[in-house]
């Protein structure tokens, strides 16, 4: 099949390399003229692990572009990937969803052939049929349902992981509201063996944000809990090892710690939050949630000043500056409010990270960062871990104040070893 592909951020270019891998032709539509040519070069605009490998071996099957009509018009389908950032109150940004429809719908009106659009950006229930569906149709002069298809995929890619999800999916979410729509997704993925949920688009939409606000509440329960278990003298691992076998729990995302960030759960529990409120609910359990979330690294700060009364002139290393390993991602990461913290109190710090210091760096460009995770032990009075990077396991932490965000083992041989919920 034909596939176009609006954006190549995380998902649009995970996304569209995965399908040139099952032997799809793709075309990468995005304004950013900059990852126009990196993709043309075979090279990733992000850092994500095989991505590199994947594209150069299907470098045959895939171009990118700026020309909208160009891609619509060769292709058949059409994924909508573009952001979808947070506004000030929590809501969501449809600056770019619009802008794309604007496009797609310009670029529909002179295509005969039916059109499948497919939305995989995440928006909250009834942005489809009451934004994009209505933008489309004006600029294309064309009848949505009957001229072209217009359906919902939401994804369930964890960054660092988004390959193997791609590839390995635990079930294909379909929102269509017409057999056309349906019989060209379900042909895109019919070499996919996991379950199919074929429904209808505003449940789609609703899929996405209840299945990642679910896991968001996992993470902040584990921490409540935690918390609790560090005061009582607990780990709370082991707590959740007793839990988790519990058949109606799954274990995963049981992982207390200094919460979650990333460019997906923190968004996605706000927008939730903020639809909510539109229509008159009060999402007290979320509030909860997030309100945790904010809170828990600092319990990382609160840990280290027990062992380090005053920051002011102290060296502080910080392991970790990405969201989550195996990424150069850094929205929402945990370690900024950490590092601001640090700033605050007037502490020295040492940072590294395998892959996020350059994006780090262009927030806190004042810090000193390291060329290896050595240096910072050498060169610090005390080590934070913030990210669970695999060569933090691999380290010499004896004689030093560790606080340990992630359960790092190896940390425990430090002389002062703190873990935040154990």
């Amino acid at each position: 099949m034909k596939v176009s592909i609006v954006g190549s951020g995380y998902v649009g270019i995970v996304t569209g390399i995965g399908f040139a891998e099952l032997n799809n032709e793709v075309i990468f539509i995005d304004i950013d003229k900059d990852k126009v040519e990196k993709i043309n070069s075979a090279k990733p605009p992000l850092y994500e692990k095989g991505l590199e490998e994947l594209m150069k071996k299907n470098r045959d099957k895939y171009v990118a572009t700026s020309d909208y009509k160009r891609a619509i018009e060769y292709t058949d389908v059409t994924f909508i990937c573009v952001g979808t950032p947070s506004k000030k109150d929590g809501s969501i940004d449809l600056k770019f969803i619009k802008s794309a429809a604007v496009e797609i719908g310009k670029a529909l009106k002179d295509k005969g052939d039916f059109h499948v659009v497919v939305v995989k950006s995440t928006v909250v229930p009834g942005t489809t049929e009451d934004v994009i569906k209505p933008t489309i149709e004006e600029k294309s002069k064309k009848k949505s349902f009957e001229d072209f298809g217009l359906a919902v995929n939401p994804e369930f890619l964890r960054e660092g992981n988004a390959i193997e999800d791609f590839f390995n999916p635990d079930r294909i979410v379909i929102g269509a509201k017409e057999e056309k729509s349906k019989k060209s997704l379900n042909e895109l993925y019919s070499s996919f063996e996991c379950p199919k949920f074929f429904t209808d688009i505003k449940t789609a939409e609703m899929i996405k944000y209840a299945s990642n606000a679910f896991l968001a509440t996992k993470i902040s329960f584990a921490n409540e809990i935690g918390n609790i278990c560090k005061k009582l003298g607990i780990d709370a691992y082991d707590v959740f090892k007793g839990v988790g076998l519990d058949h109606r729990i799954n274990p995963s995302f049981f992982r207390a710690g200094i919460g979650f960030g990333g460019s997906c759960f923190p968004k996605d529990v706000k927008a939730l939050m903020a639809k909510a409120e539109e229509v008159g609910e009060n999402p007290r359990l979320l509030k909860a949630v997030i309100e945790i979330n904010e809170k828990q690294p600092l319990k990382l700060i609160e840990l280290l000043k027990k062992h380090v009364s005053k920051l002011e002139g102290e060296k502080i290393g910080v392991l970790g500056l990405a969201f989550k390993p195996d990424t150069d991602d850094i929205r929402e990461s945990r370690a900024i409010p950490i590092v601001e913290t640090l700033i605050k109190e007037g502490a020295e710090i040492i940072a590294y990270d395998p892959k996020a210091m350059n994006n780090f760096a262009k927030i806190f460009p004042q810090l000193k960062y390291a060329n290896s995770a050595d240096e910072v032990i050498a060169n610090s009075d005390a080590v934070l871990i913030v990210t669970e990077w695999e060569e933090f396991e691999k380290l010499n932490y004896k004689g030093k104040i560790v606080i340990d965000g992630r359960r790092v083992e190896r940390a425990r041989e430090a002389k002062i070893y703190e873990g935040v919920c154990w």
